[in-house]
Order: C-alpha cells, then sequence, then structure tokens
C-alpha cells in the first residue's frame, strides 16, 4: 500500500534522508517506529517501507548529494519529492 498521509510522508523523507546518510548510498528499504493510538509504544514494533524512484536520475542526483550533508539531501528531495514513494510492506 503506498503511503499518502501527509504527516507520515514527511517522517519517511526525513527517515529516507538519515538512513541514506548513514549507510552512504541510496537505501531502498527504510524501517518505521509502528503508531500506536493508544497505549505505550513500543520501538522494537516497525514497519517496513519499500523506497521507490520513479525516474532514473533521482538515484544519481541522491549519490551526489550525499556526501555534502543533511541540508543537500534535504534540497534533493524536495525536488524530487513527486518522483519518491513508499511503499508499506
Amino acid at each position: 500500500m503506498k503511503e499518502r498521509d501527509p504527516e507520515k510522508l514527511q517522517l519517511l523523507y526525513e527517515r529516507f534522508r538519515d538512513v541514506c546518510l548513514v549507510e552512504k548510498e541510496v537505501w531502498y528499504e527504510i524501517f518505521m517506529p509502528r503508531d500506536v493510538k493508544d497505549g505505550v509504544r513500543l520501538t522494537n514494533v516497525q514497519d517496513r517501507y519499500k523506497v521507490v524512484l520513479e525516474k532514473p536520475e533521482v538515484e544519481s542526483v541522491l549519490e551526489a548529494n550525499i556526501p555534502m550533508g543533511p541540508k543537500a539531501m534535504d534540497a534533493a528531495i524536495a525536488e524530487f519529492k513527486d518522483s519518491i514513494s513508499f511503499i508499506k510492506e
């Protein structure tokens, strides 16, 4: 199921950025702590998302921006937001 909630998407873009910066490459799978409406939030319970880059040039632009840090990655992700999607697995 493709994620469409704007708040969740913002968190996924941030997580995607962080994972790419840590791994030093574009990552195609990310994990997010599962939202729990009531009760205790368990950090070991996570949702798995597949990252889909819909245009071939997106990966090369992201790869080029990784060494430049978080601000450069934020700018690249913002530029290609419409071409980056997350599918919950």
